[in-house]
């Protein structure tokens, strides 16, 4: 009987404190439930500086003319895409999401368009995200109008949107692209060949 009782009041003690240790989880843990935190437009300047390189006087200008419109925004991707047209088109990318309360995502997306609009780029591309209510709201369709007209190489912001979160994709391009389409973009947490 003795015997029973120390690993009862053992087994016990064990539950008790992995209890405890998983009250304790650290404050750093992941948290997808909430807002996430906004980035001040420097930070993002300083980000994007790394990650356009020689470009990045016109990434600042670009920046601070979204920071204007918008505010500051509470989430941004780096990432690099492709697209194509011939009056209908399509835009394969893929990149990673940054927030301050849910870390880094690696993120998807994809969309048709169709208009007056031809050509092909490749564009490293930073995407600000406002109004981001979780991790989880940018997985849906955001629609609008986008303008290029760049040659060989270019700068341009554009903007899309649905139910009050606002993403402003903003591509440093290479190739030959003139014209201008309507279309969306479909994020995703996996990569896929559909657009639709």
């Amino acid at each position: 009987m003795p015997h029973e009782a120390r690993a009862t009041r053992r087994a016990a003690f064990l539950g008790l404190a992995a209890g405890l240790i998983a009250a304790a989880a650290p404050a750093g843990a992941v948290d997808d439930g909430g807002r996430p935190e906004s980035f001040r437009p420097s930070e993002i300047v300083e980000n994007g500086h790394r990650f356009f390189g020689s470009v990045s006087r016109g990434l600042a200008l670009t920046i601070e003319e979204a920071s204007r419109r918008w505010g500051e925004p509470n989430g941004y991707i780096l990432g690099q895409e492709a697209s194509g047209a011939i009056v209908g088109g399509l835009r394969y990318g893929e990149g990673t999401l940054y927030t301050r309360n849910a870390g880094q995502r690696r993120i998807y997306w994809q969309g048709p368009t169709v208009g007056f609009d031809v050509g092909g780029d490749g564009a490293r591309t930073m995407m600000l995200v406002y109004n981001l209510p979780a991790v989880s709201g940018l997985y849906r369709r955001f629609g609008g109008v986008d303008g290029s007209a760049y040659f060989i190489g270019g700068f341009g912001m554009t903007a899309v949107t649905d139910g009050g979160v606002v993403v402003v994709p903003i591509r440093s391009g290479v190739g030959a692209r003139l014209g201008i389409n309507v279309g969306y973009l479909k994020f995703t947490s996996r990569a896929t060949w559909n657009p639709f």
